[in-house]
């Protein structure tokens, strides 16, 4: 992996004007608390154990379509509402927050300093980044949730919206970097007109690039690292 004096030497991408943060593999690492509540609330529905995640078919993927491929597998997706539901509440009353990525604090900070527009749009639930912002400490202020479009991810209005919240003008958006883990929230920075940038949580560097990162990084903390130096 190159380091980040690399990263600035062999590319011209721009340095952004706002930053816009996906949630899950990217700020935290939420798979343990998300399948737990799916896993419990699976076995509250159905009585039966949940079968093994599938990674590659639906990380990133809205929640509802993860319910319905779970009650599908259960036999009965007129549930899938109701799983849905039932699973977010689960994992609302859960008291442990999701681990912390690394490079988090030092990257918001330093958008904090310079006053450089940033916030979260995720496919979770606004309650869940909410609580998570609390119990771990964060200081985003600005964040959306499932709950506030109309289309989730891989459609762009995630990211749109989160723009326009942010007071974002649209003829801006090819300067601002929108930091992903997954095809599908590269796919609707990319269709948002915005800059992917991966973060190699989920993907390789490989795929994330050919997905369409301009940039990618093992996590926020080299991201900080070369946005630094781009700024030096």
């Amino acid at each position: 992996m190159p380091t980040s004096k690399q990263y600035s030497m062999k590319n011209n991408t721009p340095f952004p004007i706002a930053v816009l943060f996906d949630f899950d593999g990217v700020v935290v690492d939420s798979f343990e608390s998300h399948f737990h509540a799916w896993k419990t609330a699976f076995y509250e529905m159905f009585q039966k154990n949940i079968p093994p995640f599938p990674h590659e078919k639906l990380s990133g993927k809205s929640p509802l379509l993860i319910a319905e491929y779970f009650c599908e597998l259960a036999g009965d997706v007129s549930k899938t509402e109701d799983f849905f539901h039932l699973k977010a509440k689960h994992l609302h009353e859960s008291g442990t927050p999701p681990k912390l990525l690394p490079g988090v604090h030092e990257i918001q900070n330093y958008l904090k300093e310079h006053n450089i527009p940033h916030g979260i749009a995720s496919n979770a639930t606004r309650k869940f980044i909410k609580n998570s912002i609390a119990q771990l400490s964060l200081g985003f202020e600005k964040y959306l949730g499932i709950e506030d479009y109309q289309y989730p991810k891989p459609h762009p209005e995630a990211y749109l919206s989160l723009a326009k919240e942010l007071q974002i003008k649209p003829e801006n958006y090819k300067n601002v970097w929108v930091f992903e883990d997954s095809i599908t929230g590269t796919t609707s920075a990319k269709e948002a007109g915005m800059i992917p940038i991966g973060i190699l949580t989920l993907n390789s560097e490989a795929t994330m690039k050919k997905a369409g990162s301009r940039l990618v990084f093992p996590s926020l903390f080299e991201a900080w690292q070369y946005i630094q130096l781009q700024n030096a």
